[in-house]
């Protein structure tokens, strides 16, 4: 029996386009997978659209929409923006489904039963950009620093609130017991020292009355859910729980990948949630860091906001994954602008890799090198190394180290020159330079699919490409 292997992205609000951020989870989560899959798993990715909460409901009466028009048309332009980064997503969450929404309440249900849930009147600081409440602690000169020019709601009414400080030990033995639960390793230290400074019940309801668009409290009809606790369930509802439970056991628990605002919601409000629930913690978690443009946070009001469309619709789809896969950090901040993606695309691709198979194959083409049916027998993975632990931008300057020997190697021996004067030694020279492309080729194939067939392609029938592999649209 194959081995199993499932992996979620967060879901996107569809309030807004999907952005570079969203570009960089998806396909960090689709290389993972690609890989997965070369090595025998059975792989379930799992991503979607967060269609619940106030500010989705405030953009929907903006266009002039019922909420419902509002999300099935995001719906449907986010999955275009998805196929257009090659993801090969298994499931697509959506938090409207009906059998999402039960599951939601069903969880409700569970830790309610558990005593974890009850309700209060409150008041709060609320940020509706990030649909959460926030501390004084947590906000600079009075705004929430994630959405700056937004306006900070206090709020003062009933609400349901799960009991997240019963969870505190509990919490701190997980990170205890798992010293690789979050990763980046400073991500798990600073949860472990925000659960152990104290842990505060947190809200999980709204009055129906205030905002009516969420998945209605189980015999409660005044409340409707608290977007992010209806929003985490879809971890689980989508692999078939609560009714399918010999098929969630199959896949559960999850592997997770989100930024690093996240970082609280996933790895201890949502831990806390699936202990309430009587479910096992997740697998893993890896915290990415944020996008930046020209040194700032990227918003609509600075212009500097990059969407992963743009780059596809100029460069092409496997430029995207490129940048994404090499040149954004995984884990710390990164700065990316058109500029950049124009200067990296040049470099790397269009002078780099581009370059280096048209000198290889005109080569081989034009002196009938082949290769010998034990040199499609590519067994060596360069990145196996790097993949295994989730190390994308290591197992990328891998194959570029690769590429860069492989021109120093033509340069240092000239089988252009030497095929006049030493014609077995240059097709020697000849069939190590295309076995080495090969073997770039089939390591790029979780990195750039497409890019990775179109060079096998031309190994196989001994061509060089008529045009550059890479050349702008």
């Amino acid at each position: 029996m194959k081995e199993k292997f499932y992996i979620t992205t967060t879901l996107a609000y569809v309030n807004a386009n999907l952005h570079i951020g969203h570009a960089a989870e998806l396909i960090r989560a689709d290389i993972l997978v690609r890989y997965k899959k070369a090595m025998g798993f059975d792989v379930v990715l799992n991503t979607g659209t967060d269609e619940h909460g106030q500010k989705i409901l405030n953009t929907a009466k903006e266009q002039g929409l019922e909420v419902q028009e509002f999300v099935d048309e995001q719906v449907i332009k986010f999955k275009e923006q998805v196929q257009e980064m090659n993801v090969d997503y298994t499931n697509w969450v959506r938090t409207t489904d009906e059998h999402h929404q039960k599951s939601a309440q069903e969880f409700w249900r569970r830790c309610e039963a558990s005593g974890d849930i009850y309700k209060k009147i409150y008041k709060i600081k609320y940020c509706v950009g990030c649909e959460a409440e926030k501390t004084d602690s947590e906000l600079v000169n009075g705004e929430c620093p994630l959405h700056p020019g937004k306006k900070i709601e206090e709020r003062e009414e009933e609400n349901y609130f799960f009991k997240f400080s019963n969870y505190q030990e509990k919490l701190l033995d997980l990170y205890k017991n798992n010293s690789e639960f979050i990763i980046p390793s400073f991500r798990q230290n600073e949860i472990y020292k925000f659960v152990e400074r104290g842990l505060e019940d947190f809200s999980i309801s709204r009055l129906k009355e205030k905002m009516p668009w969420g998945i209605s409290v189980p015999n409660d009809e005044n409340h409707v859910m608290y977007v992010w606790f209806d929003a985490l369930v879809n971890y689980v509802s989508t692999i078939g729980w609560p009714d399918n439970t010999e098929e969630f056991e199959k896949w559960w628990p999850v592997f997770q990948v989100a930024g690093k605002d996240n970082l609280r919601f996933q790895s201890a409000m949502w831990q806390a949630m699936l202990m309430s629930a009587g479910l096992t913690p997740s697998k893993q978690i890896h915290i990415f860091g944020f996008i930046n443009s020209g040194g700032q946070k990227m918003s609509k009001s600075l212009e500097n906001v990059i969407n992963p469309s743009d780059i596809v619709d100029e460069y092409g789809t496997d430029a995207l994954r490129y940048l994404v896969a090499r040149h954004i950090n995984m884990y710390e901040d990164s700065d990316i602008t058109m500029e950049k993606i124009k200067d990296i695309y040049n470099a790397h691709l269009a002078n780099g890799l581009g370059n280096l198979v048209s000198r290889i194959l005109k080569m081989t083409e034009t002196n009938e090198v082949f290769l010998e049916e034990n040199d499609w027998l590519v067994k060596k993975s360069y990145t196996l190394k790097f993949l295994e632990k989730f190390q994308i931008n290591k197992a990328m300057d891998e194959i570029w180290e690769r590429i860069s020997q492989l021109d120093e190697y033509i340069q240092r021996n000239e089988p252009f020159k030497l095929i006049k004067t030493d014609e077995q030694k240059a097709k020697e020279y000849m069939r190590n330079l295309k076995k080495e492309l090969l073997r770039i080729a089939v390591d790029l194939i979780p990195f750039m699919p497409e890019t990775a067939q179109k060079i096998q392609a031309l190994i196989k029938t001994n061509k060089s490409p008529d045009k550059s592999l890479f050349q702008r649209k």
